[in-house]
């Protein structure tokens, strides 16, 4: 079985075997009565253990969530690097994708939307002369995020349910709504 068919029968097993609607629906009942219960923390965190500080191109990030999961990344070349391991800049596009693949996925399901088939694709585009110290007039970050979600189902939707589907991922999106909306940021340093 091609990869291509194999994801699209389990899209279509997902939407078939779990009732988002019912899932939620306590969490929000519960979130309106005790709003403090709605703050989650989600965190990542890197260390030395396998790789020195003083060799800058390797390291590994330890994501925290439910069950600990370790990755090692690279630098890219355009900094310096060898891109051998994937780059910050696509551990973002990654976490863009996979917000909004499921945001997609988990609305799709409680509005009765058959997916047949959903790839989400996320470019960042950056102008590393910044970064480099260059041109002090590039600013540091990307400058341009372009995001392409590719969807079929297996009926035709009614008109204009898919653009409303896109909407709103579009506004339920966390990551996505916090790269358009920038939260505050602190950075502090522990000295050991």
């Amino acid at each position: 079985m091609s990869p291509i068919a194999s994801n699209t029968l389990q899209v279509v097993a997902e939407n078939l075997a779990v009732d988002m609607a019912a899932r939620q629906q306590p969490l929000q009942t519960h979130y309106q009565t005790t709003p403090a219960d709605a703050w989650i923390t989600d965190s990542a965190t890197t260390h030395s253990r396998s790789h020195s500080p003083a060799m800058p191109l390797h390291g590994h990030v330890t994501l925290q969530g439910g069950r600990p999961l370790e990755l090692r990344y690279g630098v890219h070349t355009a900094v310096g690097g060898e891109s051998d391991e994937p780059v910050p800049g696509e551990l973002l596009c990654a976490a863009i994708a996979a917000c909004f693949d499921s945001t997609v996925r988990i609305l799709a399901n409680r509005f009765g939307i058959a997916l047949d088939t959903l790839e989400v694709q996320v470019d960042a585009m950056v102008d590393v002369r910044g970064t480099l110290l260059v041109d002090r007039s590039v600013p540091v970050g990307f400058q341009k995020i372009a995001l392409c979600a590719r969807i079929s189902s297996r009926e035709p939707p009614a008109p204009g349910v898919i653009e409303r589907l896109m909407k709103a991922a579009e506004h339920s999106c966390v990551v996505l709504q916090t790269m358009r909306n920038g939260p505050d940021i602190s950075v502090r340093c522990e000295v050991r």
